[in-house]
């Protein structure tokens, strides 16, 4: 029997095997970024969406992955209507604008069926996104993770090598708090806080937002005003930056910074 790793659990053998192959596979992925927030309702998508392609505007080579298994949106915010052909594998992400894109919503009508899966179920396909899936060569990877703190988001931070999440807020306390719980998850996890955006903004740091930078010891990326706009846009599946001047110049700085934490490709 072959000798079993000296401190490790089989119990986690097979996370570790998992993550070995899914390294290989995401072999020409450059950065992995997580967009992430505990509470849903504070527009992860909206930011996950917005700065892949502010990205991909800067020259970058890009990919988005909605890791929202169960209620998946990506396709709502980009205007999507292509579905992944299943009886391909490795899987082939949809191609728009230059990004890649792929999501569940992509591989099942959830409108027509909703997708109803236990843990397992996510985990497993999680790990198809990853070890399944051809993303190619990359710049960046953006990964639209799920609120909470429970199955999507512990599977991601256990397989992926990420270089670090984003922390998406709001004014409000409760995302405050949500957040810090967020971060603290990461930190647990051995995955960097790359730094707080806080979304839906006055224009006027809040105190909430101060705490949770201070209580997480990271940076402050940037704000996102709030704006009627976001609504009037992600309803017409049109990313926001590629209408709206001051949107974009807004998701430009926090890219810039975002970039800026990690080496150029």
């Amino acid at each position: 029997m072959r000798q079993q790793q000296e401190g490790v659990h089989p119990s986690f053998m097979g996370v570790i095997r998992q993550k070995e192959r899914i390294k290989g596979k995401l072999g020409g992925v450059k950065h992995r970024i997580g967009v992430y927030s505990a509470k849903g309702g504070v527009g992860k998508t909206t930011i996950a969406v917005n700065l892949a392609y502010t990205l991909a505007r800067m020259d970058f080579k890009v990919g988005i992955l909605d890791a929202d298994i169960d209620c998946p949106n990506l396709t709502l915010f980009t205007g999507i209507s292509e579905m992944m052909d299943m009886s391909i594998i490795p899987l082939k992400p949809i191609v728009k604008d230059g990004i890649k894109f792929a999501s569940t919503a992509m591989l099942i009508d959830d409108l027509k069926r909703p997708i109803i899966w236990r843990g397992p179920l996510v985990a497993k396909m999680i790990g198809d996104f990853f070890e399944n899936t051809d993303w190619g060569e990359l710049d960046y990877l953006i990964i639209d993770l799920s609120p909470g703190t429970s199955d999507a988001p512990l599977s991601i931070m256990q397989l992926l090598e990420l270089d670090g999440i984003l922390i998406v807020t709001t004014p409000q306390r409760i995302s405050g708090i949500n957040s810090i719980r967020s971060g603290l998850m990461a930190k647990r996890l051995n995955v960097a806080v790359l730094g707080v955006l806080e979304n839906m903004s006055t224009g006027t740091i809040s105190q909430s937002t101060k705490e949770v930078v201070e209580r997480l010891s990271t940076n402050l990326i940037g704000t996102i005003k709030r704006d009627e706009k976001f609504n009037e846009f992600s309803d017409s599946g049109i990313p926001s930056v590629e209408k709206d001047a001051a949107i974009k110049e807004q998701f430009s700085k926090v890219a810039k910074r975002l970039v800026g934490t990690k080496n150029s490709p």
